[in-house]
């Protein structure tokens, strides 16, 4: 979620994520002169545009095994309802959920039997918290969350039993079991939260389940956190990968074995890339179009990034662009 240009929409009104195996091993890039490095992700086009003042303001996304695309839709930037969006192949858009305007539809998330799980930030107890809306059903709360939290990513654990939820005000991972039933608080720790003097004090946002493990992205803090999950469900020590990720939105890996990370950084509109030795580098820029980024995704050799658009002249959309997996695997600085 962003760092910037929120103020206005989201504190005003309590509203408002092809590679070997050597990629995890930092021992496998090699540096490489600047002056012959090559573009990590090539041929960068915008594959699909939004009406900004309609409220289609893109903040998360899923990419589905059918090649559609699930969006959540912040609205509240313009005045909107957020929605829950799908998108096929071919550009066909259906609204699956919307809420109240003042409230936020965030993280999105596709469980294995077609189940979308969305989080809904809301000052109204009755709606604030993680829904489900199964395949040919109806939109419904699963676990309330608090009023004044702010769940934003989130992600379902290997086995489909437990959702994930980072919590942005509360410096709180929770976990909400697939059932239903009270949310639970699995990781509170300064990690995760947010920093008071910030304009837009929002700490842990993005969130990702990965090789046995929850990472966290904390926009406050610039840091992309890993935190174990251990035999009996606990977390384990928080590990630091990053500190160097200014205004840190969602991210996403190069692939399941990958440590490899794409992170969104909404403020300074940038996608870096994060090597498994905590070094980043910008491999997308302004100059690319990036307007507002707060979400990546990757499916195969592709990258594909949401762009809020928050900043005049207000280009919601979503990019997409080839990953250069040679180029990645060499440039590291």
């Amino acid at each position: 979620m962003p760092k910037t240009s929120l103020k206005r929409h989201r504190t005003a009104a309590a509203i408002a994520a092809a590679a070997t195996t050597l990629l995890c091993a930092p021992s496998a890039f090699a540096a490489t002169p600047a002056h012959h490095q090559q573009p990590v992700i090539n041929h960068v086009r915008t594959i699909a545009t939004f009406d900004y003042a309609a409220g289609e303001i893109p903040e998360n996304i899923t990419l589905n095994p059918d090649r559609s695309i699930t969006l959540s839709m912040i609205g509240a930037p313009a005045g909107q309802r957020p929605a829950l969006i799908h998108v096929t192949p071919s550009g066909q858009r259906t609204v699956l959920a919307t809420s109240a305007k003042g409230d936020g539809i965030t993280g999105n998330i596709r469980g294995n039997d077609g189940t979308v799980y969305y989080n809904v930030w809301s000052s109204d107890a009755s709606r604030a918290g993680v829904w489900k809306l199964s395949p040919g059903g109806t939109p419904k709360r699963l676990a309330a969350l608090p009023t004044d939290g702010l769940p934003n990513g989130m992600a379902l654990d290997p086995s489909g039993r437990t959702i994930y939820v980072a919590d942005s005000l509360k410096s709180t991972v929770w976990a909400v079991p697939v059932t239903g039933g009270p949310a639970k608080a699995w990781l509170t720790d300064p990690a995760l939260a947010p920093v008071k003097s910030e304009a837009v004090p929002f700490g842990a946002n993005g969130l990702r389940f990965h090789k046995g493990a929850v990472w966290v992205s904390n926009l406050a803090q610039d840091s992309l956190l890993r935190i174990p999950v251990t035999a009996s469900g606990k977390p384990g020590p928080i590990h630091v990968v990053t500190k160097s990720l200014d205004g840190v939105d969602d991210f996403s890996f190069l692939n399941d074995r990958s440590d490899v990370v794409f992170a969104a950084q909404n403020a300074p509109n940038l996608v870096s890339v994060v090597y498994p030795d905590g070094k980043t580098k910008p491999v997308l820029t302004a100059s690319d179009g990036l307007a507002s980024p707060s979400a990546t995704v990757v499916r195969d050799n592709r990258l594909y990034v949401i762009d809020g658009g928050l900043n005049a002249p207000h280009a919601a959309q979503m990019q997409a662009g080839r990953i250069d997996i040679p180029a990645l695997l060499h440039q590291k600085h």
